[in-house]
Order: C-alpha cells, then structure tokens, then sequence
C-alpha cells in the first residue's frame, strides 16, 4: 500500500471538514501532537545502549486528553526499520484503521510519517501507548495516555493532591534486534536484566546486585496529601508486584473503569494492564520510602536482580532510604490464594464513568450470549522448521493487505474466515486464520493457559466483563463460578499457567480488531488473531471511511 504525503495545513483543514461534517464531532474540542520516533543511547542499566526514543525523551511524552477529545498524533518514523504505534484500551469508535496493528493498518516506512487521528469518545481512565512491531516495545517508544473525566462528570473519589505516572517493566540490555534473533534461531529470552521504573535504574539498595552511579526515579510528595499513581506495565514479558513501603495502595481503577475501592499492600501488574492507585501520605518520614516492581510467579532467588526501586520522598523526610525491600508476596507455592486478588477485584457499579449513567447500568449477566470461543495456548513449538507460538494449533501470519483495506478493494485470499471457536485435533499450521464474529453479538471468550507462564490477553476496540478464573480445564459447568452483577471491566487481563479466564464482550464497535497476548515474546512468534466485527447493513454510520 502506498502512503501519500501532504502538508501539515493541509491535513488539518481535511480533519476540520471532517469534523464538521460529523455533527457528534462538531462540538469536541481536538488536542494535536507530533511525534518522532528516533534512536538515542542511554545507560538505565549501567551499558549504553540505543533505545526508542518520541522527540528526544525516554519514556515517551504524555498525551493528556478528556472525553470525547479530537486527538491527533502525526508520528514521523526517524527509525531504520517499519514502525506502528498502538494505542490499547482505547476504543477507536467504529475506527480501526487507527489502531496501529498490522490487520489494520500498513506500516510506516522509515523518514516517513502519519496521522494518527481519532476520538476518546465516552471513554475515561490510564492507558499507555506503544510501537507494535516486531519487539520493538522492548527497546521502549512507549508513553503515557491519560483520559480525562470531563468538569460535569463527579470522580468517585476526593480530587487528589497531585497525579504521578509510573512505567515499569522488565528490561534487557540487549535491544530488540538482538531479541527478535535470538526468538528466529529458536531461543528463548532469558531472564530480564532488570526492571525500569520510567526509563531509570534501580536505587542503589543492595551494593551487590545493583552498580553504583545508575539513575533512579524520584517521587517527590508533601506529609499527609493524597496522591493518584498511574502504574502501567510496560514490559516484555514478567508479571510485577508493586507496592510503596509503608503505605496502603487504594485500587481505584484500571483501564477506564472505576473499581470498588479496596487497600493492598502490594498489587500485581501483569504485562499489558495499567491500574490507578490513591496513595495517602501519612507516615512519619523517618526516611524516604521504597518504590519497588519486583518479579512475580517465578524464582525470586534466581530473579533478585530482575527489582526496579525508586524513592518516595516526603518534603519534611529525615534522609535517605535504607535497609530492606519491603516483602513481595510469600504465596508463589499457593496457587489459589494469589489467585485471590485479581478474582476480588470488582467494578463500583453507582460510580459515573464518561457518562452520567452509573457503571453498573448495563446488565451485562442478563444478556444470552451469542458465540463462544475457547483460545487455548501451549508452549511454543516448532512449525516448518521455526519456533512457533500458537491460538488453537495456529500461528498467525501477518496479512500483506491489511484485512479492511482488503474487503474493500476485493483482494482475495487476503486471509480467512475459518478461526476455530475450540482446539481442534489436527496438526499445529501457520495461517492468516481470523474469527468472524457477530456485529452486536455478546461473545465468550475462554482464555485457557496450558502454557507454562502467566500470560496476559488484550482486545483490541473493546473492553470485557471479567466473569469467572480458575485453575485446570474449563468446562461448561464453570459458567456457574461467573460474576454476572459487578465483574470489572477492563481490556487486558491475566490468565495464570494451567488456569483459564472467562470474558464476556459486546460487539457493537464495527471493524477489525486485534486479539493477542500481551507478552512479547510470544505474540511475536505468532500467539494472536483478529475479530472481523462488520455490520451487513453498513450504510457509513457503523465505521468510518479509511483515511485519506
């Protein structure tokens, strides 16, 4: 597909009239951003390497919107390879070919750039962004995005004092080139180097195990203010525990949806999710405070290294951190009870989202659901010569046309319509193989992990009641373990090894929408599909034309 380049007034006037001629738009106020992508060389830690870059900064800017916001993002590609920027959790209204995945959109060539133009419509919440290709995430190019409620939509909770952004994640010292080789020749990762807490090292809290001189995140607060902490998950592939020492965590949202607000001492953060936490400083600031994302589900002896710590500093604090990290949770051996967090987590059903209307006001568990898939994933095996990793027994191939763009210019054999809805008994194949679902369907999905890792699953365009988790083999009989009163909604969740997770979505948003899991590493060897959600009755109101 060709890209076509205009000026820069060019392409505002063509989204003014745009805009105006939509009269749900005509009103919204637009917020514009651009972007470059280049390579820059930082030591997070302790070796130099090259890393995503968006103008010049390590993590990514702040795109910073309210609901139903215009936002355009033109992104310039100063990088030597293709690039896509992703935008999950948020919805992209009848909009998919905005979304940033190789379904849907082509990529963007090198000294090439884009608009990204779209609409926060009836959406609030902490997401973040990322560059979709080829493990590129894993060098960074990452940021936040935050939406907004707007002034005549109450939060359900004090306005608080200040509002802080943290990007955790796991982190190599080797760049995503060097990963992607090591995944073609059938290796697998390995243990992370670390955890990057905003694009910074570790605090220097162990002489042993962290070098000297690495630069740290500093969080700066005054004694006894409330402060809201965004905490998203950015990383390749490790599930972390976060927690603050010596203060509660007050979960109050994740991805857009404000929960029943609960205190944790520590909270897991699988790979892909983002959650908002009210944080009270209310201790005696003896010292500064620990800041840590540690390791979770695996050999924390093994994986001591693989800890990111910053520093909570009050204004009145007496001197420096000391000692040890506060305790990450001792349940790893006790399957069940660290499934016990994520299964209490439930949606504040009087609370307003975007709209005035309380979250609980659509039934959800009265609704007769129309399809049911079961996505069961394995360990990666070899497929024609090459590891692979697979949904069903398939591992997909990427389209040469995008698939949107392929139905309306007739090109055949593009992909098919033929995603099983269960595992079938057959021989695992690579193939462009995409579910055909239902255009206001209500669909089941089953996650179920028969991996040896946690795993984290994200739906494009949407986001999904999260009814029932468990461990071993789902089965009909589990429907009856479903939350159908206040189940959160979000649009990433975890599935834990030999466990399944139920989710139940509304199809009301048209167009092609990516299915994947979240760890890299997997999703690039193959571990994902896409949703064809197309009205058969499409008269221009249900999706938007293609850009110019």
């Amino acid at each position: 597909m060709a890209f076509y380049r205009f000026s820069l007034t060019s392409i505002f006037l063509m989204i003014h009239i745009a805009l105006l001629s939509r009269s749900s738009l005509a009103a919204d106020p637009t917020i514009s951003y651009d972007f470059k992508l280049s390579y820059i060389t930082v030591s997070p830690l302790g070796v130099p390497q090259k890393v995503l870059a968006i103008n010049g900064q390590f993590p990514g800017p702040l795109v910073n919107a309210t609901t139903n916001n215009n936002v355009i993002i033109k992104v310039y590609n100063d990088l030597d390879e293709d690039l896509l920027l992703t935008w999950p959790g948020i919805q992209m209204r009848r909009n998919s070919w905005q979304d940033g995945v190789l379904g849907t959109n082509c990529p963007i060539p090198p000294k090439w750039d884009f608009n990204y133009t779209f609409q926060v419509k009836d959406q609030i919440g902490s997401f973040f962004y990322f560059p979709s290709l080829n493990l590129q995430r894993a060098s960074g190019g990452f940021g936040p995005f935050i939406i907004n409620n707007r002034p005549v939509i109450q939060i359900p909770f004090p306005q608080p004092d200040g509002d802080f952004t943290l990007l955790i994640g796991d982190w190599y010292t080797r760049n995503h080139t060097a990963l992607r080789a090591d995944l073609d020749s059938g290796k697998d990762l390995g243990m992370p180097d670390g955890v990057l807490i905003n694009g910074k090292g570790p605090y220097r809290y162990n002489t042993t195990l962290v070098p000297d001189g690495l630069p740290f995140e500093t969080i700066k607060v005054d004694p006894g203010k409330t402060y809201r902490f965004r905490v998203h998950n950015v990383g390749t592939s490790t599930s972390l525990n976060f927690r603050i020492q010596g203060h509660n965590l007050l979960l109050v949202e994740t991805e857009g949806y404000y929960t029943v607000q609960q205190n944790y001492t520590s909270f897991d953060i699988h790979v892909g999710q983002s959650s908002s936490f009210l944080v009270t400083m209310d201790q005696n600031a003896t010292s500064d405070y620990y800041i840590v994302a540690s390791a979770r589900f695996v050999n924390e002896s093994i994986w001591q290294k693989v800890t990111g710590v910053g520093i909570l500093h009050y204004s009145n604090s007496k001197g420096p951190a000391a000692g040890p990290l506060p305790e990450a949770p001792s349940d790893i051996y006790n399957q069940w009870s660290a499934m016990n967090q994520p299964k209490a987590i439930r949606q504040n059903t009087s609370a307003s989202g975007a709209r005035p209307n309380p979250q609980g006001s659509y039934h959800y568990g009265s609704i007769n659901v129309t399809d049911t898939y079961i996505l069961r994933s394995l360990p990666p095996s070899t497929i024609d010569g090459k590891l692979r990793a697979t949904l069903n027994g398939i591992s997909f191939v990427n389209p040469a046309t995008p698939i949107r763009l392929a139905d309306l210019n007739k090109v055949k054999g593009s992909y098919k319509l033929d995603f099983p809805s269960a595992p079938l008994n057959r021989t695992f194949h690579r193939d462009t193989s995409i579910i055909n679902a239902t255009y206001k369907g209500f669909i089941e999905i089953i996650l179920q992990n028969n991996d040896t890792r946690m795993q984290s699953f994200h739906m494009n365009g949407y986001s999904f009641f999260i009814v029932g988790m468990d461990w071993g083999i789902w089965s009909e009989n589990s429907r009856g373990s479903y939350n159908k009163w206040d189940a959160i909604s979000r649009s990433t969740v975890e599935v834990y090894p030999g466990g399944w997770t139920a989710v139940l979505a509304s199809l009301d948003n048209a167009g092609v929408w990516n299915l994947r899991v979240e760890n890299l590493d997997r999703w690039y060897l193959g571990q994902e599909t896409y949703m064809r959600i197309i009205n058969p009755e499409e008269n221009g109101e249900t999706e938007m034309a293609p850009p110019e």
